[in-house]
């Protein structure tokens, strides 16, 4: 199932969790609330594909790309009022969802018609395979909220359950519970009715 849910996207690297790399992320945290580019650079790359997966969840895939540098740009825009470095993951996910749900309500203003052309757009430009792995997203959007984003980042950002844990703030056990649940659900979906 794995396979079919790889879309093309740049591909960021994804450091493994640890003491040493969580103190590291403090540091930058630190860092970037001082104004620091660079180490906010180091936290996009650390964080990109996590707030890519929190916005796929959320939003239509053509869609995602463009509000991933709006929340980065958001995000250094405020970052000097984080107060607690060790609460950046729940910070930068929180600003991510807003955005989706930002995105939500500005859609429901706006006319049909360019929800419609983005999907045309997105439908051209795909390959079988990335249309499997469309249906296959939409398979996960259409299962409860509290399994989209786990299974999002663990199946099409690739990032494993103890990443998921340090990069959302959710504890371990929970992203455990919501993948394994999650996917559970998923593979129903995926069988469809049982035929006699």
């Amino acid at each position: 199932m794995q396979e079919a849910l790889r879309l093309s996207r740049p591909m960021l690297a994804v450091t493994s969790p640890s003491t040493e790399s969580t103190l590291d992320e403090e540091k930058l945290v630190r860092a970037a609330t001082r104004g620091s580019r660079t180490a906010f650079g180091e936290l996009y790359s650390r964080y990109a594909r996590v707030v890519h997966g929190i916005l796929l969840a959320r939003v239509p895939y053509g869609e995602a790309e463009d509000l991933v540098q709006d929340v980065f740009v958001m995000a250094f825009r405020k970052i000097g009022a984080l107060r607690e470095p060790k609460a950046f993951p729940g910070w930068l996910g929180a600003i991510a969802r807003n955005s989706a749900s930002e995105f939500h309500r500005a859609a429901f203003t706006q006319t049909a018609a360019r929800s419609e052309a983005t999907r045309d757009a997105v439908r051209e430009q795909t390959t079988e395979p990335e249309a499997n792995a469309l249906g296959v997203l939409q398979m996960i959007q259409a299962l409860p909220d509290a399994y989209h984003e786990t299974l999002v980042l663990r199946f099409v950002e690739g990032l494993t359950g103890p990443e998921i844990a340090l990069r959302t703030g959710l504890t371990p056990d929970s992203v455990r519970v919501n993948l394994h649940r999650g996917t559970k659900m998923l593979r129903e979906k995926w069988k469809g009715p049982e035929r006699v």
